[in-house]
């Protein structure tokens, strides 16, 4: 078991449960809730609820367990891997792989892939998410930073807090889009009601940015060109249902029934670029739309030619 110790030196007014997630960033807030509960995290030597309120002279003790060992197996699973060397690779994701095992799944993902084809991988992400910078949902496809060793995982990161990483997405989105080109500024957090899904909220909420401008109109869909300067959970999928463009195919952030009977969100990380973490040469990479996105193009080109 370890155990960290946090003195509270100013005034944080913040749930506990909220401050602990900025402050350990490797432990998801629900996870913390449970260390809560369970009384592996105390407030001055006393158990506390995941709602109290931190204050300046709180001294927060955590015990981490060990966690059980999880046997992550190599599957020869096929990926597209765009470019590959001793620190980096990059790799085109298809729509419908999971990025990375969690709890009851530990096969058919992108990282038992990578456990495959990869020589080394860095383990700073922990044993179920070795070389994982960063994660596109299930149902998005496109591009990822595969890191694979420690020193290339540690710069990255820190180069995606500071926004030195472009990532830019393609999405079709529901109606008429009237601007050009915005800015959608707002906070996103977990939704209260229902905690499987990220929504606009000012309370226990992180900053979210999406740039956003049209690539092209069509009657009753707009196709977007959009850029990520935050990485919250679902940021896009959320931010577009906001302004009430919801992406075609999202089964959870939209309650319009998609025509096109798709599988998944059609929202595609379509290029990256970035320094390379030991060479600091500029790096720029570009994925294809899935041909199941130009053939819903496609359709809808014909369909307004027609009209």
């Amino acid at each position: 078991m370890d155990i960290i110790k946090i003195y509270v030196d100013e005034d944080k007014d913040t749930r506990i449960d909220t401050y602990l997630a900025e402050e350990l960033k490797e432990i998801s807030r629900s996870n913390i809730q449970k260390m809560i509960k369970e009384g592996l995290i105390t407030v001055n030597g006393k158990k506390v609820k995941p709602r109290y309120l931190v204050k300046t002279g709180d001294y927060i003790e955590i015990k981490i367990l060990k966690p059980k060992k999880i046997d992550i197996p190599a599957e020869n699973i096929p990926i597209s891997i765009l470019y590959e060397d001793n620190d980096i690779a990059i790799i085109d994701k298809p729509q419908g792989m999971i990025v990375h095992p969690a709890s009851g799944n530990y096969s058919g993902t992108l990282v038992n892939a990578l456990l495959y084809h990869m020589d080394s991988l860095s383990t700073m992400g922990g044993k179920e998410r070795p070389g994982i910078v960063h994660r596109l949902d299930k149902d998005t496809s496109g591009l990822l930073i595969i890191s694979k060793n420690d020193f290339s995982h540690s710069i990255l990161v820190n180069e995606i807090k500071e926004r030195r990483v472009k990532r830019i997405y393609y999405c079709l989105v529901y109606g008429d889009v009237k601007v050009d080109k915005g800015i959608i500024n707002a906070p996103i957090g977990r939704d209260p009601i229902d905690r499987r899904r990220m929504t606009v909220i000012d309370r226990n909420s992180k900053k979210a940015i999406t740039y956003f401008k049209v690539l092209e109109r069509f009657n009753g869909y707009t196709l977007l060109e959009v850029e990520l300067k935050t990485g919250r959970t679902h940021q896009i999928r959320v931010h577009m249902a906001y302004i009430g463009h919801p992406i075609v195919g999202d089964k959870v952030y939209s309650n319009k029934e998609c025509i096109f009977g798709l599988k998944g969100q059609l929202l595609h990380a379509k290029r990256l670029s970035f320094c390379h973490p030991r060479k600091g040469d500029y790096l720029e990479f570009e994925s294809q739309l899935p041909n199941y996105f130009t053939g819903i193009l496609k359709k809808i080109r014909r369909v307004n030619f027609e009209n």
